[in-house]
């Protein structure tokens, strides 16, 4: 399957924010249970201060800059960020994200329930973990 970049675009205001450009990826093809979202934020646009955790439902969101400059505040912490950082959100911490720049936002979201899933048969997990420990 392949979707073209700003495919099925629509304008959506999430949890009281701004007006956001959003691209909702494979939204029926894909089996994975995470939604993977674009979205693109104009200058001064946010997010608006939301959690989740309702209907039962525990949601970890994980947002990687694509383009852009932004701050994003996730329980007491602040985080000011440029193209390649990412932040996780866990579930039922509040957060939001603002675009502080004065072009637009890109930024690659994705998020889904809690839950742990086990990728250690892979040897880019053993490489990961090897490199936040710091060890080669």
């Amino acid at each position: 399957m392949f979707e073209p970049r700003g495919a099925h675009t629509f304008e959506y205001a999430l949890h009281e924010g701004t007006e956001t450009r959003m691209q909702f990826h494979f939204v029926d093809e894909m089996k994975m249970p995470v939604a993977i979202q674009t979205w693109e934020l104009a200058p001064g646009g946010h997010e608006g201060m939301h959690t989740h955790h309702r209907h039962d439902m525990a949601l970890e969101e994980f947002y990687l800059v694509l383009s852009g400059t932004a701050s994003m505040r996730v329980g007491q912490e602040h985080h000011e960020l440029r193209a390649g950082d990412s932040v996780l959100a866990p579930a039922g911490v509040e957060h939001d994200l603002r675009n502080t720049g004065d072009e637009t936002l890109r930024v690659l979201v994705v998020w889904g329930e809690e839950g742990h899933k086990d990728f250690s048969a892979f040897g880019s997990v053993a490489k990961a973990r090897a490199a936040r420990a710091g060890t080669p």
